[in-house]
Formats: C-alpha cells, structure tokens, sequence
C-alpha cells in the first residue's frame, strides 16, 4: 500500500520536504556534522563537488574524496533533529518516491558523525579524539519506537541504579555503534568511550548559569558509572539518536568526537578549530583505506 502524503512529504520538484534532496544527490557514505558551516570545511579537501543544497540548518554537498564519493550534511543540534535527518536519509534510498512503497532490496548507508564533545574524565585532554563505543540518550527519541530489540538494556539498567535516576526524567536507554566501522577508525591516538547524549547544553550537562539545578551531583555520578571496565568518558547531543536510528534501519554509524572541554578540569580548547580540522582529515583519510581493504576483499 503506497505511503499517505501526509507520512511521506514531498517538495514540488519531488525532493524530501526537509532536507531538499533527491535519491541521486545522496552517496551510500555520509559524513554528519552539527553546524552547517561545517560542511565547507569537510569538504574543502575534497576532489570535486557535485551538489550543493541548503535548507534551515540542513546543509548538504555531495561530491569525491580520493575516487570515494562521499554526501556531507549538516543536522544541527538535537536528538529531535536526528529523527528527521535519519528517516529521511533512509526514505531517499529505500522508498521508492513514484509509487511511494519501500523497496523489496534495501539499501545500507555508512553514516558517520564528526562533531564536538566535552569529556568527563580528567585524563582526557583536551584536542584529543575519541570513538563512541556505546551512547546512552538522555533524551525520549528511541522510546517512541519499537526499538527495545536493539537497546543494550543492561548499561542503561545498571546506569539507572547508580544515578538514582529521577523519575520524571526520561528512562535512558543505550546503543552500541557498529563494530566493523569503530574497529576500522580506531588507531592508537584515539580512545574508545562510553558517550551520553544529552537533551540540552546547559542544565541537563550540568552547567549552572543562573538556574539552579535538580541533581547538582548528576555529572559526579555519571563520571563514577562504570561498566564492564569502561567509564563514561564524554558529554555530545547527538549520538545516541545516530546509533539507535541506524541501527533500526539497517544502517552501520560510528561517531567521532572532538575533545575540546575537559568538564572535570574546567579546560576548554585554545585552538577548536584546528582540532576539528584534524578530526576531519583523521577522519576521510581513515574511511578511504576502510573502503580500500573492504573493495579488494
């Protein structure tokens, strides 16, 4: 049964409603950045640039990278966003817009995040990267789908007990990036870590400015979970959303990060852009040899 306009919206040049883009503007490898400035500065090493559309905060350029074509696309800030960007990254290459039906073979895209995060752990430093190996939201999002399959509910069981979670907070849940993908970027300069995704950037990662807070110990707390021998290494607004959402769609995500706070210290980065710069370049090149080795396999 085709998919009702109201649930699959389309533009008048039959593009996506929000992000503006036609099933041939996307390549099977995305690059995610928060901000849409961002995406020129991903994409200024690249070989050539095919596309280019922007739409509010969704940004998006389609072009090569060393004979890989990649799509690089801005989500702005918020879980909430990640639902948009995500259902209709896949719509684009799994629903057939002319009949409006989802397609017998379904398509897998490779989604990686590069962004920026605050660590919680004093001996993080500050400039440093680091690999979500786990993401436990604090926000709602993966609770409006059936997605209990997928939550890894032992972390987030454990976590629970440990924050003497307040129950008027939404229940966290927790998602494992996909392993292929961490096992491929990680190299002895960067850490693996356990990442929450918060709802916010203030209150909800403990930051005071005038407003007092309903648990002033939650980040002491959260930086004394463990689990299995892994810490709680870092603080980020998207990732949780990334991995819970790839995963119910059959999508492979991995999300690299930035170091450029230390909560614990106090510290902030002196040169934060210099170090996403690198982050960027760490990252394509590190993707470029995962294809080289998948190609010839």
């Amino acid at each position: 049964m085709p998919i009702a306009n109201s649930e699959l919206i389309l533009n008048d040049n039959g593009s996506i409603y929000h992000l503006h883009l036609k099933p041939e503007h996307l390549a099977q490898t995305i690059i995610t950045v928060g901000d849409p400035d961002r995406v020129d500065q991903v994409t200024q090493y690249f070989d050539s640039i095919e596309f280019k559309i922007r739409k509010r905060e969704f940004h998006t350029q389609t072009g090569i990278y060393k004979g890989r074509r990649i799509t690089v696309i801005s989500t702005g800030i918020g879980t909430d966003n990640i639902d948009i960007v995500l259902n209709e990254l896949d719509a684009l290459v799994n629903i057939d817009f002319t009949n409006r039906e989802i397609k017998k073979s379904q398509t897998s895209l490779d989604i990686i995040r590069i962004g920026t995060s605050g660590a919680l752990q004093k001996d993080i430093p500050i400039d440093s990267f680091l690999i979500s190996e786990v993401a436990i939201g604090f926000d709602s999002l993966l609770h409006f789908y059936d997605s209990s399959f997928i939550q890894s509910h032992d972390v987030s069981k454990k976590l629970v007990q440990h924050l003497k979670w307040d129950k008027n907070k939404s229940t966290p849940y927790a998602v494992y990036g996909d392993k292929d993908l961490i096992s491929k970027m990680l190299d002895k300069t960067i850490r693996k870590g356990i990442t929450v995704t918060n709802v916010g950037f203030y209150g909800p990662q403990g930051r005071v400015l005038r407003l007092p807070l309903q648990d002033k110990e939650l980040n002491n707390k959260i930086t004394s979970f463990s689990y299995k021998n892994s810490r709680i290494t870092n603080l980020e607004m998207e990732t949780a959303g990334i991995y819970g959402m790839a995963k119910l769609l059959g999508h492979k995500a991995i999300s690299m990060n930035a170091i450029l706070a230390n909560r614990a210290t106090g510290e902030f980065s002196t040169t934060p852009q210099k170090t996403i710069d690198l982050l960027i370049k760490y990252t394509l090149d590190k993707l470029i040899d995962y294809y080289h080795i998948t190609d010839t396999m």
